[in-house]
């Protein structure tokens, strides 16, 4: 009996010891998955997180596929500032750029009308598969003040979209 006590607390000392070395790396900004219903008995999957900017204004990011009855799904970002603060500069393609410095553009959905000035939305579809699963990312987000606002999106919401895109229908 006493072995089989003390394999239980070994047990559950792992675990805890488990759990706890595994917060030590993650990051202030967790993007998040969510499901939604797109239409009745369909459910679709995006993955949102809330970012601060430099001034420290929170952005709402989400990418989620769009056209589902299509075979080649369209990969969109949506950037959402607070309402007020930043106007996004349309038609501007919004900038990428990985930590090793290479630098990629993905085009303005909303070119022609946005629904609000503070909403952007960008097409990843040929953007996303030449970026690096893992690394952290600037987004340059171009607005009417003039220079691009910066975004910086951590590794753990990149490895997220990756595996958005890769691994959920």
């Amino acid at each position: 009996m006493y072995r089989f006590t003390q394999y239980i607390w070994r047990c559950a000392l792992v675990v805890l010891l488990a759990l706890s070395l595994s917060s030590w790396g993650a990051k202030s900004a967790q993007a998040l998955l969510r499901q939604h219903h797109d239409s009745p008995g369909i459910l679709r999957y995006h993955s949102q997180v809330s970012i601060k900017d430099k001034q420290g204004y929170a952005w709402q990011v989400l990418l989620f596929k769009q056209n589902y009855n299509n075979p080649v799904r369209d990969l969109r970002l949506r950037l959402v500032a607070f309402p007020g603060v930043v106007e996004i500069a349309h038609p501007q393609p919004l900038e990428i750029e990985a930590t090793s410095g290479k630098l990629l553009s993905a085009s303005d959905v909303y070119a022609l009308t946005a629904p609000a000035p503070n909403v952007g939305e960008y097409n990843l579809t040929d953007v996303l598969p030449k970026l690096p699963t893992t690394d952290a990312l600037k987004l340059y987000v171009p607005v009417e003040s003039g220079q691009p606002l910066v975004l910086n999106i951590p590794n753990s919401v990149v490895t997220e979209w990756q595996w958005l895109v890769t691994e959920i229908d």
